[in-house]
């Protein structure tokens, strides 16, 4: 059955609403007493009153834009129409409150995961190979895909083997101030929860970021660079002769690293012990109706069970910078909030760009017409509980709660610092589809639309369009997505992991290239 005209207000304050329709509606339609002046898609924008030139034009309950010329009541409101604000001012903001409310417990929940010797759990079982420099990536490639041929099939308690593949190490200038962020976090994905402290390095010894700089205090490495359990093959080892005798290095070694992981077993853990990262890519003006609040919904139920929640996308949350120091646990909080913004504004400016670039011709064509819109919904996939935290790019997570991940927007380098950060589980929002996924954590898709879901039923898991289609309440939907995300936790296996789809990694890289 088709659903009735209808349009959806986010707050009281709103002089636009969007369309919840599949298709969008003719123009002619009458929904809430409106009649359309035209044809408006699918979560666009429709001026709930006749508009001034210069207005605000007001969604969230926030202004986020201007009327570019006078708007008649009925009318479809999108970026040719509207002019984009300017960003708030970051010396300007409300001090948050002295104390943050302490969230009500949540007890009982639990999920089958492996414990670490550093207390971490993954929720997966996987033998990672990273490298030292780019140079090497072939021969890792290789190892990999025979690896997963001849000695995988022998440990079936592991659950694959992924090269952490990436670009860097050598040609780059490693002292400068802006390397610090891809080193620490090639170090950091390296020590991922679902890699069991088993990871293996490829080096190939003449590159400037040695094994040594990298992993100072991992695998044993000592001041010559070389370790004494097998965990680093170096190609241009004198040892080595020959192709076939690099591959066989790396094979021996990663036989007995993959004898150590089959031998683990998932024991129960407290929900506490998830590490969970959360972003929106292909993102719709249906994202913040839909899946981003019910995802919310999920984040709060996560952390108050003394779970961690990671939300980033440092040009989504610009706009409501104000929002976010409301929410922050401490004064230092929010100044970490504050100096994140600064510094991304900065880069930006050296590029000769700002946040207005952040916005796609698919973002836009679902609806957004601009960042300050997008940034509003994005913000909603954090739910409601204090901000205990913020981490740098690259850096990895030392408390629990709810953490602001300073990344961009980019999904494939939100999820790469996210996964440094020590997520265990993904979660990934779209309106308007993505095959998005990564071989080192599971990913768990939440569409906005059911029209999307029909589409993309492959890809999709939790149908948070159901929020229209079928009435669902957010708190429902949110209840969908925190017991999925045990399940997936517990070894529930992904659609993209059943079809093995995934994404490389993508470096965030602010330093120069010599």
């Amino acid at each position: 059955m088709s659903l009735a005209p209808r349009l959806i207000r986010m707050h009281p304050s709103d002089n636009v609403a969007v369309v919840a329709n599949d298709g969008g509606l003719p123009a002619g339609t009458v929904v809430d007493g409106l009649v359309l002046a035209q044809a408006v898609p699918q979560a666009h924008k429709v001026a709930l009153n006749a508009l001034a030139q210069g207005e605000p034009i007001v969604r969230y309950g926030v202004n986020i834009g201007h009327a570019a010329e006078a708007i008649a009541q009925g009318a479809w409101i999108n970026e040719a129409n509207l002019h984009m604000p300017s960003a708030p001012d970051l010396d300007a903001l409300p001090a948050p409150p002295s104390e943050a409310t302490q969230p009500q417990p949540l007890d009982g929940y639990t999920f089958e995961g492996y414990r670490n010797r550093d207390g971490s759990v993954g929720t997966r079982n996987i033998l990672a190979i990273t490298n030292t420099v780019q140079c090497v990536s072939g021969v890792v490639g290789h190892a990999v895909d025979r690896i997963r041929r001849e000695l995988l099939p022998r440990y079936p308690g592991v659950d694959d083997v992924v090269a952490l593949d990436h670009i860097y190490g050598c040609g780059v200038a490693i002292d400068a101030p802006g390397a610090a962020i891809p080193i620490r976090t090639l170090h950091n994905i390296a020590r991922n929860p679902n890699f069991a402290d088993s990871t293996m390095v490829v080096s190939l010894g003449c590159e400037k970021l040695q094994p040594s700089r990298l992993f100072p205090d991992l695998f044993g490495f000592g001041s010559n660079g070389r370790d004494g359990d097998g965990s680093l093959i170096t190609l241009q080892d004198e040892n080595h002769n020959g192709f076939e005798s690099m591959i066989a290095s790396i094979l021996k070694s990663a036989e007995k690293h993959l004898t150590q992981l089959n031998a683990r077993k998932r024991v129960t853990c407290p929900a506490s012990d998830l590490v969970v990262g959360m972003q929106c890519g292909g993102s719709d003006a249906l994202s913040g109706v839909t899946a981003n609040p019910a995802l919310g919904i999920a984040a709060d139920m996560i952390v108050r069970a003394g779970g961690t929640v990671m939300f980033s996308e440092v040009t989504e949350v610009r706009d409501g910078i104000d929002q976010l120091v409301a929410r922050a646990a401490t004064p230092e909080v929010a100044v970490d909030l504050i100096e994140q913004m600064r510094w991304y504004d900065a880069y930006l400016a050296a590029g000769d760009s700002d946040r207005s670039a952040n916005t796609t011709p698919g973002n836009k064509k679902g609806g957004l017409s601009n960042i300050v819109e997008k940034a509003m919904g994005s913000i909603s996939k954090s739910g409601s509980m204090p901000i205990s935290g913020v981490v740098a790019p690259g850096e990895r997570a030392t408390r629990k709660g709810l953490l602001f991940t300073a990344t961009p927007a980019s999904d494939f380098i939100c999820g790469t610092l996210q996964m440094a950060a020590g997520m265990n589980v993904h979660i990934f929002t779209t309106g308007r589809g993505t095959p998005y996924g990564l071989a080192e954590v599971p990913v768990l898709k939440l569409v906005t639309r059911t029209d999307l879901a029909r589409r993309w039923h492959v890809l999709g898991v939790i149908v948070a369009g159901e929020v229209i289609s079928a009435n669902k309440s957010l708190e429902r939907v949110g209840q969908e997505i925190f017991e999925t995300i045990l399940a997936t936790a517990s070894g529930q296996k992904t659609r993209a992991e059943r079809l093995g789809l995934s994404n490389q990694l993508a470096l965030f890289n602010p330093g120069p290239v010599t």
